[in-house]
């Protein structure tokens, strides 16, 4: 009996142990994609966006993997920089789904700074051999 208390106990804290790590690696995930959309690392956006993505903008534009990683190569979404203020990572095994608030700077048209404060969501889906993939995102600007 002690030898399975023992056993059930060590499977309880392994897990706790493995969504703490699936936390933290999507959390890094979230930082290293917004730096992709700044520094423009079209290698890590074309990795971390699942072929599915749907994208949908603070504005209501819907975009797909395709036409999303052409609106930053073609410069019509321009990333300065973006400040992640808050995260939170909620694990469904193959599935995370992201909370977060972010301070993104766009470039500007018109000389001036142009500054979004979105709370967003972001669902990673697990994809075989391809890792962890965003297949969703939905940004509501704040006042």
């Amino acid at each position: 009996m002690k030898n399975i208390l023992i056993l059930v106990l060590s499977l309880i804290i392994g897990q706790a142990a493995n969504a703490q790590n699936l936390k933290a690696d999507i959390e890094a995930l979230e930082h290293k994609r917004f730096a992709a959309q700044v520094s423009k690392d079209f290698d890590f956006l074309e990795k971390i966006f699942a072929d599915d993505l749907v994208y949908t903008h603070s504005n209501a534009k819907v975009d797909n993997k395709v036409s999303y990683i052409a609106s930053i190569k073609e410069g019509k979404s321009v990333y300065k920089s973006v400040d992640l203020q808050e995260i939170s990572v909620r694990d469904y095994g193959k599935i995370a789904v992201v909370n977060g608030r972010a301070l993104i700077e766009l470039g500007s048209t018109d000389g001036k700074p142009n500054i979004l404060n979105l709370r967003y969501t972001v669902v990673y889906a697990k994809n075989g051999k391809k890792g962890w993939q965003v297949n969703t995102w939905q940004s509501t600007k704040l006042l």
